[in-house]
């Protein structure tokens, strides 16, 4: 008996395994395949947005009046009806000037980290993944971040571990920060249309591209005509 539990529990530890390194296998070649289609994306869009001022969010963290929504801090209030309607049609007409188009996410509550790991492994269904990576950021460099948090900050983490828990400005800094890319936001902000978010202290090694339409809703960026089509996962998840 205990000789076919001991084959039993053998042979769960080596599935555990093998189903953890095809997790981590399908997240490499995530990134091999999504370089080179994202390296084409962004000479794209950056060629077509070369023209347009960016704004580093350290600037707008000492000129609030540009975007007060985009300093690293959590979520404000959800704009009323009129106001999004005004503020959606004032990021459509932009994305239509700029010949861009959205890959819509889910609204579930994991806009953000689904429009991130769309951009970052040309899959929303990696979003778990990214949130926890952000967690980590947050919980390992906590002084970095500490400051932009009005609660206390064990309480912000554990909410923010939370699936459906909405990313604010502050986890936008901590995904620049950890994956070492700057996010280009195109916004619906009525005095500002394009901000950068870089990662702190470091290079860049690539970037992404989002829509953000303020306090409702991330997408994933595409030239116009580029945006993929995207089946779901069928295989794995990344926790």
């Amino acid at each position: 008996m205990s000789e076919s539990y001991s084959n039993v529990s053998a042979s769960s530890t080596s599935s555990l395994n093998s189903s953890s390194h095809d997790t981590e296998d399908d997240q490499t070649i995530a990134s091999i395949l999504a370089e080179e289609e994202q390296l084409k994306n962004n000479r794209r869009l950056g060629k077509r947005l070369s023209h347009l001022d960016s704004i580093p969010i350290s600037y707008l963290s000492s000129h609030p009046s540009l975007c007060l929504q985009h300093t690293p801090r959590i979520n404000g209030d959800i704009p009323d009806v009129n106001d999004a309607s005004l503020d959606h049609e004032r990021l459509s007409e932009r994305l239509a000037t700029y010949d861009l188009a959205e890959l819509q996410m889910e609204g579930d509550g994991n806009c953000q980290f689904r429009a991130l790991a769309d951009q970052l492994f040309r899959s929303p269904d990696y979003h778990k993944h990214v949130r926890k990576q952000v967690v980590k950021q947050l919980k390992h460099h906590r002084k970095l971040y500490e400051g932009y948090v009005p609660m206390k900050y064990r309480s912000y983490l554990r909410k923010m571990k939370k699936a459906g828990e909405w990313g604010d400005h502050l986890t936008l800094q901590a995904a620049a920060d950890r994956f070492e890319t700057k996010i280009c936001l195109i916004t619906s902000f009525r005095d500002t249309c394009y901000i950068e978010i870089l990662p702190k202290d470091k290079n860049p090694t690539r970037e992404v591209w989002l829509s953000f339409w303020s306090e409702v809703h991330y997408n994933s960026l595409y030239a116009t005509g580029d945006v993929p089509t995207r089946a779901p996962r069928k295989k794995h998840w990344l926790f």
